[in-house]
Formats: C-alpha cells, sequence, structure tokens
C-alpha cells in the first residue's frame, strides 16, 4: 500500500500525494510522459530513495519511515529487473543471477545451483549459463535480469522499462513471459513503461504519473477507454494535448490547440482495446485473473459506461497466449 508518498529533489517536487494499492498477484503497469519520474517512484517503493512524506507498507514494514535494519529484510521480498538487466560483465550468466542468493542467503552451492537452473530455463535460458552477457543478445540479457529478480523468491516484481531497447518482436515476447512468470509464481507485478502495446495487453491494472500527480490507477479498460485528455494524447502519440516537449503547456497553447481541433472535426477513433494476453498453452491458470475479475466486479457499478462495455467484451473473447518467451 503507498498512502501520500511525495519526492522533492530540493525545490523541484517529482510528484506529490501519490496514492495506490496494487493488488496482490495481479499486474500493473505505471504510465508516463519522460522525467515525470516513474523510475524514482520504483527506487522509493523499496526504501533506495527516501520520500519527504507518505508511507509504503509491506507487511507491516514501512519502507520509508521504519528504521534501515527493518527496511533491508523487507526489501528482500523485491525482485527489480533493470532496464539494461544490470549484469556484472565480468561474471557469467550463472553467477549474475546467483548474486543475490550468495549475498543475502547461506544457501549451500547445490541448493544455489538448483534454483539459478530452475530460474533459468523458466524465462528461456536453459543452457547460456557460462555465456557472458557481452556474448548474448539484448532480449537475453533482459531475460537474465528477470531471472536474477525472480531467485530470492520474491512476492513482489518491479520492472523498470523492461521493454527498453528491444524491437518490436522481442518485445511481444518479453510481454508473453511476464505474464507466463505471474501465472506460475503468482507474484504481485509492477511494469515502469512508455511502450503502449504492453500497456493495453500485458496488465490487469494500469496507471499514470503526469504533472507531479498520479492521474488515475485502475482497471486497464478504465485509462484505455478515459477521454482525460493527458490520458488520450498519451495512448495515441498526438501532439495535441497537455504533454509538451517541455512537459507542460501553457494555457495559451492548450486553447489554442483546442480551437484548432474544433475547426477541423476530425477525430481520431477511439483507442481500440485488444484482448489481454493470457498464459502460453500449458501454463498454470493465472490466479491473479480470478481475482482481479471478482474485484472489478465490485467496481463496475462505479466505472464509465466505456470501461464497463470493455471489460465485457473482453471477458467474452479472451487472447490465448501462443509465444514461449524467447528472443
Amino acid at each position: 500500500m503507498v498512502e501520500g508518498l511525495t519526492k522533492a529533489f530540493g525545490p523541484q517536487t517529482i510528484w506529490r500525494d501519490v496514492t495506490l494499492t496494487l493488488p496482490p498477484g495481479e499486474v500493473s503497469v505505471l504510465l508516463g510522459p519522460s522525467g515525470t519520474g516513474k523510475t524514482v517512484f520504483l527506487k522509493s517503493l523499496i526504501g533506495l530513495l527516501k520520500p519527504e512524506t507518505g508511507r509504503v507498507m509491506i507487511d507491516g514494514v514501512d519502507m520509508v519511515n521504519d528504521p534501515d535494519r527493518k527496511v533491508y529484510e523487507a526489501r528482500k521480498k523485491f525482485g527489480l529487473m533493470f532496464q539494461d538487466g544490470a549484469l556484472f560483465g565480468s561474471m557469467n550468466l550463472f553467477d549474475n543471477i546467483a548474486f543475490p542468493l550468495r549475498e543475502h542467503t547461506r544457501k549451500k552451492e547445490p541448493e544455489i545451483r538448483r534454483i539459478v537452473m530452475e530460474r533459468m530455463e523458466m524465462v528461456g535460458l536453459g543452457g547460456a549459463e557460462r555465456k557472458l552477457p557481452g556474448q548474448i543478445s539484448g532480449g537475453m540479457r533482459k531475460r537474465a535480469g528477470l531471472a536474477r529478480a525472480l531467485v530470492l523468491d520474491p512476492k513482489i516484481i518491479l520492472c523498470d522499462e523492461p521493454d527498453s531497447g528491444l524491437d518490436p518482436v522481442r518485445t511481444a515476447y518479453l510481454s508473453q513471459l511476464l505474464i507466463d512468470v505471474n501465472a506460475r509464481i503468482d507474484a504481485t507485478m509492477l511494469i515502469v513503461t512508455h511502450n503502449i502495446e504492453i500497456a493495453a495487453t500485458v496488465p490487469d491494472n494500469i496507471g499514470m504519473l503526469f504533472r507531479r500527480d498520479l492521474v488515475a490507477f485502475g482497471p486497464r479498460e478504465l485509462l484505455l477507454t478515459s477521454e482525460e485528455p493527458v490520458v488520450a494524447q498519451f495512448l495515441h502519440g498526438n501532439r495535441h494535448g497537455p504533454i509538451g516537449m517541455s512537459e507542460e503547456k501553457d494555457a495559451a497553447t492548450l486553447a489554442a490547440e483546442a480551437e484548432a481541433e474544433a475547426r477541423d472535426r476530425t477525430r481520431k477513433r477511439g483507442f481500440e482495446i485488444p484482448p489481454q494476453l493470457r498464459p502460453t498453452e500449458g501454463m498454470p491458470v493465472r490466479q491473479a485473473e480470478q481475482r482481479h475479475a471478482a474485484r472489478v466486479d465490485q467496481l463496475m457499478p462505479r466505472l464509465p459506461y466505456a470501461a464497463q462495455q470493455a471489460i465485457l467484451a473482453h471477458r467474452n473473447h479472451p487472447m490465448g497466449g501462443g509465444a514461449d518467451g524467447r528472443s
């Protein structure tokens, strides 16, 4: 649970009074233009950065205000997948992935080997344990970073722009892999990304940061059907809207754009929502999918009509999984 979180660097407020709850076991995505502090938010969740106000509660531990000893122990419940994999160039993949186990546990080497090999198989890296990071593709480095994030059996997995540097095909494979991992371990996942394809097909929930605020957080259909100007602009990649090259536009610019659009009268079609990815055939059923459906049923009367219709449509026409997570 995140409550009233505010972070600043000197006089510059990055975001303020952010409050949200990541539903247990579900996959959530955090969107936002460049410079809105999405990576800072992830680092604040695990206590690497200290917000000015607010709290982050993980199993009774406040990652913001509790003593460092408690925060350090609670941090082991997180797995963090960095943008570039953050692998040690001088270590082979096995030693990179084994590093958290050797650093934070007293497990013997045979047990470490068993865990590492299991995680490497899970992400499609079986047989690559002796390779160095410089000898493999960017997609493989991403998957090695994910395997390392999984070795401590985290309850929460944070993925910082996992699609960064990947082509659309590798991004599609990675998206399927994240869903398959969620199906296998039922961990809560938060993915920071700019990628609309990931946001539209992977998560159960989406949030968006803009102008130092959390604009919204809820079921993915809520944001993907949103008429909020900043959300619609971001989804369409449109120049017209509150997001500018310098992050925010002034009132005069926004008024001029609105007048031009009124004269034009040609409007883009609404964002077409694809079905959510399902686990690859042979994978376990996602437990989170059932919990999410039950939770959304309770929210349904309070959701806009467009979001309700999108939810009902996708329940009747789910997307089957088919990728194997390899790149």
